[in-house]
């Protein structure tokens, strides 16, 4: 099974940077996707950024292309975020993929089945 627990979120103010850990012991980061999704109050949950870690092709949300990036290491994945905005503020969670996926990652919620409690991102102006 796979248990995920995020942390590393808090307050910052727009332009500082934060990185956020996911704990994620027994993924097949060669098989599986990964990805880093949030939501804000009364908003749907979207993704931000997934990828499989045995390929090394990440897929990015348009609206933070060029700011984040996601990586893994061992049994940790990571979301650097740089030049935050305020319309950056959301729940974070991580997740995983229901199975194997080919290509490139999607960033579907519908993809996705093992997900982590959350860790708050709050960006001030």
């Amino acid at each position: 099974h796979v248990q995920l627990v995020e942390s590393g979120g808090g307050s910052v103010q727009a332009g500082g940077s934060l990185r956020l850990s996911c704990a994620a012991p027994g993924y097949r980061y060669d098989t599986y996707c990964m990805g880093w999704f949030r939501q804000a109050p009364g908003k749907e949950r979207e993704g931000v950024a997934a990828t499989n870690f045995g390929r090394g092709r990440a897929n990015y949300a348009g609206s933070v292309k060029g700011r984040f990036t996601i990586s893994q290491d061992k049994n940790t994945m990571y979301l650097e975020m740089n030049s935050l905005k305020v319309e950056d503020t959301a729940m974070y969670y991580c997740a995983v993929s229901r199975g194997s996926l080919f290509g490139l990652c999607p960033l579907r919620v519908v993809d996705y089945a093992h997900w982590g409690q959350g860790t708050q991102v709050t960006v001030s102006s």
